[in-house]
């Protein structure tokens, strides 16, 4: 299996540049060459094999030669918000949410959250989470890319979300909260995930009047940073897109 690398603008037979650090990583840690044949996507679903044409200190060039079928994207446009949670919770949240096929993904700030909007900016956390993304796509085969957006606070979130299936994960056994097999199939969805510690009652209640219905995920308590991969897979079995 040849090696996969993100080249966005990459045309069948037409000179692509790689990004710089996915240049260093041919380059420094493979050490590849001119003329090895890798994989190149362009993050909005197409998928190339393709030959490295050039190696130099100015970057590197690769010439698609050939289509290749990328993994099917899901057929419901879907958003996952996280409650943005403590250390590299965040990260690994942010990378399964990109490996199972999120096609948004929404940082948001909770009362619960450590994390301040500004303290996110300072340590450019936004921009190291759109890296995981990439990563992750690489790994997992896809050839599109999550859009990894800027950090909201949650009334923000909440006043520009539109998608016409809107979810609010809640603790297990929340009572006259439904769990994630009873959600039908809709075109674009939004999945709502809290930090640790959960959601505060003004929080549920904003979130219904904006829409949303509060489910849970069953009957025992997950890890934050559990909860969107087992989240997400039982969204995607049920609406048939696994």
């Amino acid at each position: 299996m040849h090696v996969r690398f993100l080249a966005p603008g990459a045309r069948l037979d037409q000179l692509a540049a790689l990004p710089a650090e996915e240049a260093e990583h041919l380059v420094r840690v493979l050490r590849l060459r001119a003329g090895a044949e890798v994989t190149v996507f362009d993050g909005r679903g197409h998928e190339y094999l393709a030959v490295v044409e050039s190696v130099g200190h100015t970057g590197v060039s690769v010439r698609p030669i050939a289509r290749r079928e990328a993994a099917p994207e899901p057929s419901v446009h879907l958003t996952v918000a996280l409650g943005i949670t403590k250390g590299d919770r965040m990260d690994a949240a942010v990378r399964d949410a990109a490996m199972l096929g999120a096609s948004i993904v929404q940082p948001v700030a909770t009362s619960r959250s450590e994390a301040t909007l500004a303290a996110l900016a300072r340590g450019k956390r936004v921009e190291r989470w759109r890296r995981i993304a990439i990563s992750s796509v690489k790994q997992c085969g896809r050839a599109v890319v999550p859009e990894v957006r800027d950090a909201l606070a949650l009334s923000d979130y909440l006043a520009r979300e539109s998608a016409d299936l809107r979810l609010l994960l809640l603790e297990p056994r929340a009572e006259g909260s439904p769990t994630l097999a009873g959600a039908s199939k809709p075109q674009s969805a939004a999945l709502l995930i809290g930090p640790e510690g959960g959601w505060t009652a003004d929080e549920i209640k904003a979130a219904c009047r904006a829409g949303f219905h509060t489910m849970t995920l069953g009957q025992r308590t997950l890890r934050a940073d559990a909860v969107p991969v087992a989240a997400i897979s039982v969204l995607q079995f049920i609406w048939g897109d696994l």
